[in-house]
């Protein structure tokens, strides 16, 4: 039999931690921007787009997502008129995503909500902010180990 090592039984336990954390954050946010008529999902592009991202592929990149389902999304958040499309003088094929007027009232209105909440959150942990610093410099090192290793190849669709 294979057992894990300590290291090996802490990270277990971290990543099962954040999968059930990750619902819950999913759930929170669908509560937040649904408020807006809107999904996490929404709300996490309109929020890429917000932190500089331009294209699909670019959103997908800052998500962590495959391009598919965030083009899925993005025409959703076009049809319902938060966004729009532009052409992009860099390259033909992948345009240009901008939030239009509606789609920024729409995403600082959920920013505000998400302050409110976030505060509060914080708060109740009752840990040290350092902590919080701690943990989230754990979770970008997993990150970069899996991107490193290539186990980032079976992302599945998370959207909509």
């Amino acid at each position: 039999m294979t057992y894990r090592t300590a290291g090996g039984e802490a990270l277990t336990d971290l990543i099962l931690h954040t999968f059930r954390a990750n619902g819950d954050l999913i759930s929170e946010g669908d509560r937040i921007a649904g408020e807006f008529g809107q999904s996490s999902a929404r709300w996490q592009v309109l929020g890429a787009l917000d932190a500089g991202a331009e294209t699909v592929p670019g959103i997908a990149r800052a998500m962590g997502l495959a391009r598919q389902s965030v083009q899925r999304t993005v025409d959703l958040l076009q049809a319902d008129g938060l966004v729009e499309y532009r052409s992009n003088p860099a390259h033909r094929r992948s345009n240009l995503v901008a939030m239009t007027r509606k789609g920024r009232r729409i995403y600082e209105a959920i920013s505000v909500e998400q302050v409110e909440w976030v505060n509060r959150v914080a708060r109740d942990m009752k840990v040290r902010v350092q902590d919080i610093r701690t943990a989230l410099e754990v979770l970008r090192s997993l990150g970069a180990v899996l991107g490193e290793n290539g186990e980032r190849g079976g992302r599945t669709d998370r959207t909509q």
